[in-house]
């Protein structure tokens, strides 16, 4: 650092001329002070230097103020940077939330640079993305650009909206719906299911795809093929009619009961 010797001398020079000059008055404000500073800084700028023949104002206003640039229109933004891979789902996380990244990315590293209120992605340099801050925890963001085309027509679906559809089905086609999305990493990933399995309503009576899901959700089955196979081959017939307790084989006595004696 050639320059820190002359900042040590500037300080050294600020002592000797502004606060040797102050040390024995008392201030009872900031602005105050700063009242009784600002002439004797405006007499050390102006003080004739030996070795230049010139004042620092002079020299500030030849050298300086040529050179200067002016202030950006906008505030300095503190940011920070992280790295991160692309999920399955297109999404990054980031302080808790998911955000999306168009979906020819999955599984590409990507750079996150995090502000108070936005998070922009870059992949080789380039932004691919922008999103603004979710203050919420364990959320998504999604763009629906950011979508492979056939996830787009999911985009319209929540997990509470499944689970509604689902429970005018029937309790257990609700279950079972509840149950594939919390095994999925994320609840949007088992929408496609989900709603594959509402669909079979429009083929199989509320009532069978009901005693399907239920038959379903108890040899843990997770797909739309599990419970379209239980409805054709008969399976759920098992679950819809309650079980009977097998009685036995009783015939009234016609002759008495004192025939046999």
């Amino acid at each position: 650092m050639p320059d820190k010797a002359k900042v040590e001398v500037a300080v050294q020079v600020s002592q000797r001329w502004i606060l040797a000059r102050l040390r024995n008055r008392r201030f009872f404000s900031l602005a105050e002070l700063n009242a009784a500073i600002r002439p004797l800084l405006d007499d050390l700028n102006t003080r004739i230097m030996r070795d230049y023949g010139a004042s620092r104002a002079d020299l500030f206003a030849t050298l300086d103020r040529p050179n200067l640039l002016p202030l950006p229109a906008a505030p300095y933004v503190f940011a920070r940077w992280k790295r991160a891979r692309v999920a399955p789902d297109y999404h990054i996380e980031a302080d808790g939330c998911w955000y999306s990244v168009p979906f020819g990315l999955i599984r590409q590293k990507v750079d996150l640079r995090l502000t108070r209120t936005t998070v922009e992605i870059f992949h080789r340099g380039k932004r691919v993305a922008s999103h603004a801050r979710n203050p919420g925890r364990r959320s998504h963001v999604t763009v629906p650009d950011h979508m492979p085309s056939s996830h787009r027509r999911y985009a319209e679906w929540t997990p509470a909206r499944i689970l509604a559809s689902a429970e005018k089905l029937g309790p257990s086609v609700a279950a079972f719906c509840q149950i594939v999305m919390e095994d999925r990493p994320h609840p949007e990933q088992g929408f496609r299911t989900c709603l594959g399995v509402l669909s079979l309503a429009k083929s199989f009576e509320p009532e069978r795809l009901d005693a399907a899901c239920r038959r379903g959700v108890t040899i843990k089955a997770r797909s739309v093929s599990s419970i379209r196979s239980i409805l054709k081959t008969g399976l759920d017939r098992a679950f819809l009619e309650p079980e009977t307790e097998e009685l036995p084989l009783q015939h009234p006595n016609i002759r008495g009961q004192n025939y046999y004696h």
